[in-house]
């Protein structure tokens, strides 16, 4: 059975921002900072897998989805 984490959907950092709400200049920084996973194509291209992007924020800052 395959589940979405074993077949990522990469996407790129403008559809990252806004399914997160959040600026690209921010996942820049995410990235610059190493607090989000990333697959760099190109000294200028980055492609991101969103689940294991959430899983990282999510540790990060630890949300509590009870709230």
């Amino acid at each position: 059975m395959n589940t979405p984490t074993d077949n990522p959907t990469l996407i790129k950092k403008k559809e990252l921002a806004k399914r997160l709400s959040v600026s690209p200049r921010t996942i820049d920084e995410w990235v610059r900072t190493r607090k989000i996973p990333h697959l760099q194509i190109s000294p200028r291209f980055y492609l991101y897998d969103f689940e294991a992007v959430l899983a990282a924020l999510r540790k990060l800052y630890q949300v509590d989805a009870r709230s």
